[in-house]
């Protein structure tokens, strides 16, 4: 008897993620939006935008940037030292869903990391640059030779990587959603995993 009770609460843990990694999932999960939000806002500032607040859109894009990037990291170091009790693709998914799920969970999570870097090199090699805010850290060193060219590509490079994360965000969400409508207390209904 008592070991039917320690394998279903062992059970019962395997259906749900680490609260470190749904805490840090749904903080990441608000920061990406609100980054992505404020990109497409604030590179769409007419001339005449007042530099203050010119000023407080680029600071904290910035940094908000810096901050999902060291989450990600934070976030993958967690996912490897839990790896053991973390839930299993659910069997009821067909193979293309299988598939799917992996290649969209990776790009995100590669996305996550790439994106903020590419941010950092942009800053990093504008040669008008002002530097990458941390919060309580003046600035984050720029390590990047100073070329208005190369600082065009990583501009490029970082609009096609957030709107491409931005795109797979919005396919997690549909999954997640499809899941939940069709799967509701199922093994495929695996948004209770992330709350």
């Amino acid at each position: 008897m008592g070991r039917k009770m320690v394998q279903a609460s062992h059970d019962s843990r395997l259906l749900k993620y680490p609260l470190s990694m749904r805490i840090l999932h749904w903080i990441r999960a608000v920061l990406i939006l609100g980054l992505i939000w404020a990109g497409w806002r604030m590179t769409g500032f007419p001339e005449d935008t007042p530099m203050e607040k010119f000023n407080f859109y680029y600071s904290n894009h910035k940094q908000f940037g810096v901050l999902v990037w060291l989450i990600a990291i934070v976030h993958l170091v967690i996912r490897w030292r839990k790896q053991a009790i973390l839930p299993q693709t659910p069997s009821g998914l067909s193979r293309w869903e299988k598939i799917l799920s992996k290649v969209v969970h990776r790009l995100i999570i590669t996305l996550t990391l790439l994106v903020p870097m590419l941010g950092y090199a942009m800053s990093s090699s504008f040669t008008q640059s002002d530097g990458v805010p941390f919060f309580f850290i003046h600035e984050v060193p720029e390590i990047l030779p100073k070329n208005d060219a190369a600082f065009k590509v990583y501009d490029m490079l970082h609009e096609y990587a957030a709107y491409t994360l931005l795109g797979l965000i919005v396919l997690h969400i549909a999954g997640a959603i499809k899941h939940r409508l069709t799967d509701k207390g199922g093994e495929s209904d695996v948004l209770p995993r992330m709350l």
